[in-house]
């Protein structure tokens, strides 16, 4: 099950335990995104997305949003964050921001405050997407009930899915998994990566997925390539990679660009494997979405399948690009307030 740490004591929580209104917020490496809820099973209110960058603190960051918004004192929060979630002490993986929940919870006044992992959060929110949310990339239809996985390549790589609770019977609810599965190591048996993947490990040490499968991980990969074959690339952002892969102008970005899907296949696979997730692999994520049809096209879904003697039981399994993720997880952290007593 999700780590969720919940700074509020059970007397608190017996007397109010789903406080409105709220503050819940979607925390990245890059983005921070905010909400508010009303009343319970309300409409997300009051959005707002903020550049991490431009706020020395999450503090900063959640008085700025309720100042542009004109927003009362929330009652409760929940906050879903690309970190692990161990104890009260925060520390963002691939962003500077820390903080006390504890003392989050105290400067904001709040009755409750749930911090959970953010991919925890979206997991969480999957059941409840509307079909026109995502966009299947091959297999059969889900398994009701069956394990769900969820990867998602952006700033970093998250990974989370839902399971059923102990005992679970059909119609029985799914539990998320809190983990940092994006730190898992990489590796690959097709030639060309597994180079790749030793240039990156002279340079990092430990390559995880995270080093290939997020917007840094496409910089690597798209140098590294470079490399391999001795010529000279400047230093490319990930969306000008992106780009130029799409638009044909470029050969090595788009090979990069396919190394990427080949690779997030092979991961994705390894983690529909591990979940035994016949209720379908989901996309997340940043970079993913904004690949379109070319994602359908690209190396992905036959790594995905490429399991030797399981191929037959991962293409059964259904791919799901999520493409409305950034409401998602605030729906996700709402519902995680709801489910912890």
């Amino acid at each position: 099950m999700a780590h969720l740490f919940d700074a509020t004591p059970p007397a608190v929580m017996m007397k109010n335990p789903t406080g409105y209104p709220r503050l819940l917020a979607d925390v990245g490496g890059t983005n921070a995104r905010f909400a508010s809820q009303s009343r319970p099973q309300g409409p997300l209110e009051h959005c707002g997305s903020y550049r991490c960058a431009d706020f020395e603190t999450l503090w900063d960051a959640i008085c700025h949003h309720l100042w542009r918004e004109g927003l009362d004192k929330p009652r409760a929060g929940a906050i879903g964050i690309a970190t692990a979630i161990t104890g009260d002490h925060v520390r963002m993986t691939n962003h500077h921001w820390a903080f006390s929940i504890k003392g989050l919870q105290d400067a904001l006044g709040l009755e409750r405050l749930l911090v959970l992992n953010d991919f925890s959060a979206l997991a969480l929110a999957l059941p409840a997407l509307q079909p026109g949310a995502c966009r299947q990339i091959g297999g059969g239809a889900p398994v009701a009930g069956a394990p769900i996985g969820l990867i998602g390549p952006g700033t970093g790589l998250g990974v989370s899915g839902l399971v059923p609770t102990v005992n679970a019977v059909p119609g029985a609810a799914l539990a998320p998994l809190g983990g940092e599965g994006g730190h898992v190591t990489l590796s690959s048996y097709e030639p060309e990566e597994a180079a790749v993947l030793q240039l990156l490990q002279r340079r990092f040490g430990h390559v995880s997925a995270e080093r290939a499968l997020s917007g840094p991980g496409l910089e690597n990969l798209y140098l590294a390539l470079a490399e391999l074959r001795g010529n000279a690339a400047p230093q490319a952002h990930a969306r000008s990679i992106s780009a130029a892969a799409l638009s044909g102008g470029d050969a090595l970005a788009e090979e990069a660009l396919q190394m990427f899907a080949s690779l997030l296949g092979n991961v994705a696979g390894n983690l529909a494997l591990t979940l035994g997730a016949r209720g379908g692999l989901y996309i997340g994520g940043g970079i993913v979405p904004r690949l379109g049809e070319w994602f359908e096209r690209s190396r992905f879904r036959a790594a995905f399948e490429a399991k030797g003697r399981f191929r037959a039981y991962l293409q059964e399994i259904p791919v799901f690009v999520v493409e409305a993720a950034d409401q998602a997880a605030l729906v996700g952290a709402s519902r995680a307030l709801d489910s912890v007593h």
